[in-house]
């Protein structure tokens, strides 16, 4: 991982939401390191809505997104809740491709809306 900044990803509980931000370039370690937080936050939590916050990731390559995929399959055994807030419609197309059949929505540049959506019922 030489290539990763140690403040590439930020992820904590807060306010009963899990927030994972990613920034600038994702690779497969970071995005199984994101995951691997998560789970332990949502062991230790009991927390069942998470927040991914994608404003300032770079466009990743098909590979990262598969990485996603398939670490997508215990969120949805897990029943989370997970939102997604994207830039722009690049990323956000990437998001429902790695999300696919999790219980999740993307969000263009509203956290606000995110947090209620998470939030409802």
């Amino acid at each position: 991982m030489p290539n990763e900044s140690p403040d590439q990803l930020w992820v904590e509980p807060v306010g009963g939401i899990i927030i994972a931000r990613i920034r600038g370039v994702a690779t497969a370690d970071l995005i199984q390191e994101c995951h691997q937080r998560i789970g332990v936050l949502q062991r230790d939590t009991g927390c069942k809505q998470v927040m991914y916050d994608a404003l300032e990731l770079e466009r990743p390559p098909i590979e990262i997104v598969l990485t996603q995929q398939g670490l997508t399959d215990a969120l949805k055994q897990a029943d989370v809740k997970v939102a997604i807030v994207v830039p722009n419609t690049g990323i956000a197309y990437l998001a429902r491709l790695a999300f696919g059949e999790a219980n999740h929505r993307v969000f263009y540049n509203d956290i606000a809306a995110a947090v209620s959506w998470l939030g409802s019922p």
